[in-house]
């Protein structure tokens, strides 16, 4: 079986220890648990400052690090989607681990330096981020990085779920398209999708192709003739593509196209040249 290098941490010269049965290497570690506690951190293909960014980690997101190198990039896999990548070390991974019983529930919110929402902010959290809590000043909630939030754009991580992921995709309408954007700053089709599935609590994986291995299946009739239903989960070729029926006509997908979140009918997708390969049935999905 050859195992994917984007959810498995291995190069000629390191991998996991986890994967000493599974590759060649010439050299094995046990990775070290660390923490991003900063808003996002941008994800890269390569150890290079202008290396493509192929996903993001979010704040309070747990992290393996597998190399900490000299010229301060860290090669790491997030342990919320299992993705492998490099990041920089911003001086924001937290090396105790802390408690992150609770997620945030707005698209955005900031985060101010002392309890006064007057004062500049000085990071900005985003929906599905996992924060944990020191205690309350007034409205604002103390986090245990330092720093206050809004009380209303918390939620206890049990209760921040939300199942209808078609609802959450329509409030990231006009999100402006981000190449490996996974969050309501920046967002690409497959993280729009992984993202609302995800606060539905649905673990789906990171790229379009690999979540149309877990979740799609071949379409036996044509696209014309489907029954489309709400929550269904459409996926395209010849350039990999994905989106969620928002009715029996409309889909919401991260467009590249035009450049943000958008709704369109299903048939101007597709008559762009976008041809449905595969579907997972929202009925078929289950949180």
């Amino acid at each position: 079986m050859t195992l994917d290098p984007r959810t498995n941490a291995f190069r000629a010269d390191l991998a996991d220890m986890a994967l000493r049965d599974s590759v060649k290497a010439r050299k094995y570690v046990e990775p070290v648990m660390r923490q991003c506690l900063r808003g996002v951190l941008p994800l890269l293909n390569a150890p290079k400052a202008d290396a493509t960014q192929t996903s993001q980690i979010r704040y309070g997101e747990f992290m393996d690090v597998f190399e900490e190198r000299e010229d301060g990039f860290l090669w790491v896999q997030n342990r919320s989607d299992r993705y492998v990548g490099y990041i920089t070390d911003t001086g924001e991974l937290g090396d105790s681990i802390a408690m992150m019983s609770n997620r945030i529930t707005a698209l955005r919110t900031f985060v101010y330096p002392k309890p006064n929402v007057k004062t500049p902010p000085i990071d900005e959290l985003t929906l599905g981020s996992f924060v944990g809590l020191n205690g309350k000043h007034g409205r604002l909630l103390e986090l245990t990085s330092g720093g206050f939030v809004f009380e209303s754009h918390v939620m206890a991580t049990e209760f921040a779920h939300t199942a209808d992921y078609v609802f959450t995709s329509g409030r990231l309408l006009h999100t402006p398209y981000l190449w490996g954007g996974r969050t309501p700053k920046g967002i690409d089709c497959s993280g729009m999708v992984q993202l609302v599935l995800e606060m539905a609590g649905i673990d789906f994986p990171r790229d379009v192709d690999q979540q149309r291995e877990a979740f799609g299946k071949p379409l036996d009739i044509h696209w014309r003739d489907k029954n489309w239903r709400r929550g269904d989960i459409v996926f395209f070729l010849p350039d990999p593509h994905v989106g969620i029926m928002t009715g029996t006509d409309h889909i919401i997908h991260a467009s590249a196209y035009t450049m943000d979140v958008t709704v369109e009918p299903l048939a101007d997708l597709v008559g762009r040249g976008n041809e449905i390969v595969a579907v997972a049935e929202g009925k078929d999905l289950a949180g």
